[in-house]
């Protein structure tokens, strides 16, 4: 695939499954999409949130480039997919639905764990 666009399978990297692409996308969304919800909120602390938040995406890269290339973002993975075309298009699907799903998970497990005024 081209362009550093997002994949898995044969001949993707390490050729890791399907399964193992959709799981790294999505616990890592969780953890990036918990850490700004945690940070930036009132009970956060502001002055660090861009440290903390940059640090956990240069953990995420760290984890995942071997594994998928790194999405946890559909729009990064949006543009070289379209661009390169055949297998990086037809792969782009898991890298729109684990971030969604990491998102929405990580925004209710924020909503039942937020300190309450």
């Amino acid at each position: 695939m081209g362009l550093r666009s997002n994949g898995w399978g044969a001949g993707y990297q390490n050729e890791y499954g399907t399964a193992s692409a959709f799981l790294i996308e999505a616990i890592l969304t969780f953890l990036f999409l918990f850490v700004i919800l945690a940070t930036t909120s009132k009970v956060g602390n502001s002055k660090m949130a861009g440290l903390a938040i940059g640090f956990t995406l240069l953990l995420i890269h760290l984890v995942a480039i071997p594994v998928t290339g790194t999405s946890v973002n559909p729009a990064r993975s949006f543009g070289p997919a379209i661009l390169a075309g055949g297998k990086a298009l037809s792969q782009l699907w898991l890298f729109i639905v684990a971030p969604v799903v990491g998102a929405a998970v990580a925004a209710i497990v924020w909503r039942a764990v937020e300190p309450k005024d």
